[in-house]
């Protein structure tokens, strides 16, 4: 059903091409980030998985409570510190909890206890915070979904949630859901008392199966309920039971979006009348509330939506937050039918301002919004870990809180964080530290998965970066104004092939070249049948020249090749050199080549680089610089998060680069540590990232940094774009 809406101009006012604006106001910046890891017990299988799904907070604001559905559990961390969070232990529930809520010194936890999608069954445990024990249990007629209290009033959704392998999750798929309420009398409840509402008969969608999924409750005690695959909001008098009014959630219509999985962001593309299909729910006010518009079966219209409670628009978000998301990098390309997948909401008064959050469970961001009674404005964005689903603000302490629930600890990725934001006076928040500007079609320039830099040789602030097979299908050369604070990405290039965009490239570096074009190096992948790849390119980003490598090179080189080039002399003299990541077949262990090319002879060279020792995972190089009389090469490891150990800038003379020809013996360079890397990655607060590849120093002689996000795929698309001043 359509309804009318108020577009947000607001919501999009920061792709207006300049930062934020710097005048002092009140933000949060990230002051902590906890691994759920570390409240797991010492003998825990490392293969198991562990969440942070759904989080609460004790009533002082110092203890938070969080559900580990695999590990039928929940858990603490004391926050009386929020700056140095401290692990508070596991406490098992008897079952996979869904969600908590904290009343007095009790949380109340949703347990999902069903032996399958038919036979669902469920129970509401009772838990004593002061002695982290089970003070009782309520059983329930279903398997829950959300809990929520609020002035003596409990609702509780019985989800009886579909299996999506059974005729491809269409609905119906019996039994049906409900919702349970009771009241809470000074913190106890009777669990004889609960009562069960029934949503049948409700929704045009499937009205026998509904399905709840969350619930709310305002100050006057009405509960909002969305039924998300029935696609429809149901409003219920806490007190009595009885449903007060419920309509359907409507439908949207996108322009301006990308919907193909194609290795580029094109924002071109439309969908019409998407069903909103709500996920999570907040009232604002007694009279409003705001959905995340996920979409779990038909729809997703990505973004969120507030309603009057008489079931009326009064704003719709449409994509815009969707192209702010893109402007910061955060846009992940394989999940084009439900973009971003708005998941998660939640409201915190703060002072003079009603705070809307609205989490991005694909994008791993959150988008801070202040209520204005019309339009919310757009505040800033935060990023998180990797799909969050908890939000939580605590404005007694001016805190916000957001969990993810993904665990890539089994791919060698990141596991779990809950990560915690302070708000405070601040001339701007700390994130991003990069976004783009709007392009000539007034959308946002899209990038991400940056993976190299090059410097203006004459204007200071002014960089290059490059993206990387992530983007295989679209591979550009962005030019990049580092005096802006964050920085800002201002134009682009295709690197194209006879007219076309270039195919089967993987750039991994970027240098400017003497006639005023660019080197660049596309990193081999045997598996694939991608070769390295030396190319030269004119300003326009066409294809010039393709170099490739020696056949006695390439019958030895495997994949983790060139990852980074740099220039030096120039006529004559000019040598294009080339880091490799990792050891080929013919190097010793814990050495890589540093290539040379000379141009003017079309020949070859290399010396070889000793990489540090690691103990877990690889060493290998990133980046490679000239800067006056020295090459700068970054050389990390692989490992992320409380793993990473190595993440260094160090010098060799260039006195020392003098390539010896193919074949024979190579001469061992020696190398200075510049800089260890790993303060400044940890300054962000969050966990410490993995990839830094690109590494460039201005036409004023400061350097810079930055991370690839890996084009948000098994990622949390965060990017750190550093200036490091004066080396």
């Amino acid at each position: 059903m359509h309804r009318r809406i108020a577009q947000g101009a607001l919501a999009v006012t920061l792709l207006s091409g300049t930062a934020l604006k710097a005048s002092a106001a009140e933000y949060f910046d990230r002051i902590a980030s906890f691994p759920i890891t570390a409240n797991l017990p010492k003998d825990a299988d490392p293969k198991k998985g562990t969440v942070a799904e759904i989080i609460s907070a004790s009533e002082d604001g110092k203890l938070l409570v969080y559900t580990d559905s695999p590990g039928e559990a929940i858990a603490f961390i004391d926050i009386a510190d929020p700056a140095k969070p401290q692990a508070g232990g596991q406490l098992k529930v008897g079952g996979e909890p869904t969600s908590v809520t904290v009343v007095g010194g009790q949380a109340l936890v949703a347990v999902n206890t069903s032996v399958s999608f038919t036979k669902p069954s469920g129970k509401l445990v009772i838990v004593d915070l002061a002695k982290k024990s089970i003070a009782g249990e309520c059983a329930l007629p279903g398997q829950p979904d959300s809990v929520a209290a609020r002035g003596g009033v409990l609702a509780i959704a019985i989800e009886n949630e579909r299996d999506e392998k059974v005729n491809d999750g269409a609905l119906p798929q019996m039994p049906a859901g409900a919702l349970v309420v009771g009241a809470l009398k000074d913190g106890a409840l009777d669990c004889a008392a609960l009562k069960t509402v029934a949503m049948t008969g409700l929704a045009a969608v499937a009205g026998e199966d509904p399905e709840p999924e969350y619930v709310d409750i305002n100050s006057a005690g009405k509960i909002v309920v969305t039924l998300q695959e029935n696609n429809h909001i149901v409003v219920v008098d806490g007190h009595t039971g009885q449903v007060e009014t419920h309509f359907s959630a409507g439908t949207v219509d996108l322009k301006n979006i990308d919907t193909k999985k194609d290795g580029k962001i094109t924002l071109t593309g439309s969908m019409n009348a998407v069903p909103r299909e709500p996920d999570g729910v907040h009232w604002i006010d007694d009279n409003r509330f705001v959905t995340a518009n996920e979409g779990d079966w038909k729809g997703g219209s990505r973004g969120f939506t507030i309603f009057n409670k008489d079931g009326s628009v009064a704003y719709e978000s449409g994509p815009s937050l969707e192209h702010e998301v893109v402007s910061l990098g955060h846009y992940p390309d394989k999940r084009d039918k439900k973009g971003i997948e708005i998941e998660g909401v939640e409201v915190g008064h703060f002072g003079n301002d009603t705070l809307l959050f609205i989490g991005s469970e694909r994008a791993s961001v959150v988008g801070v919004y202040r209520d204005t009674g019309a339009a919310p404005e757009l505040v800033q964005v935060l990023p998180t870990g990797v799909g969050p689903e908890g939000l939580l603000a605590i404005p007694s302490r001016n805190l916000f809180v957001a969990t993810s629930e993904t665990d890539l600890r089994g791919e060698g990725g990141v596991g779990p964080h809950v990560m915690i934001y302070e708000r405070k006076e601040r001339m701007a928040p700390a994130y991003p530290t990069i976004r783009s500007v709007k392009n000539a079609d007034g959308l946002p320039t899209a990038w991400g998965a940056l993976s190299g830099l090059a410097a203006d040789k004459s204007q200071a602030g002014k960089l290059y970066a490059i993206t990387d097979s992530f983007y295989s299908a679209a591979p550009r050369i962005l030019t990049l104004d580092a005096t802006k604070k964050p920085a800002m990405i201002t134009g682009d290039i295709l690197v194209t092939r006879n007219g076309a965009a270039a195919e089967k490239l993987d750039l991994e570096g970027i240098a400017i070249a003497n006639d005023g074009g660019f080197w660049l190096a596309s990193e081999g992948n045997l598996e694939k049948g991608i070769k390295n790849l030396l190319l030269k390119v004119d300003a326009k980003g066409a294809i010039q020249e393709e170099i490739t490598l020696p056949s006695s090179l390439e019958e030895g080189a495997k994949n983790y090749g060139y990852e980074g080039v740099t220039v030096t002399g120039s006529g004559a003299n000019e040598i294009v050199w080339l880091a490799v990541q990792r050891e080929w077949a013919d190097d010793g262990k814990g050495f890589v080549k540093l290539l040379a090319y000379m141009p003017a002879t079309k020949s070859w060279g290399a010396v070889r680089y000793p990489l540090d020792k690691t103990e877990n995972g690889w060493i290998g190089l990133s980046e490679i610089t000239a800067v006056g009389d020295r090459m700068i090469i970054i050389e990390r490891d692989n490992q992320i998060a409380g793993k990473a150990q190595v993440k260094k800038l160090y010098a060799v003379s260039l006195a020392e680069m003098k390539p010896a020809p193919l074949g024979g013996e190579l001469p061992v360079v020696k190398k200075t540590l510049v800089r260890d890397l790993l303060p400044d990655l940890k300054g962000a607060n969050g966990y410490v990232l993995d990839k830094v590849e690109g590494f460039a120093v201005d036409a004023a002689g400061d350097a810079y940094i930055v991370t690839d996000n890996d084009g948000v795929d098994n990622s949390s698309g965060e990017t750190q774009f550093l200036k490091l001043g004066k080396l």
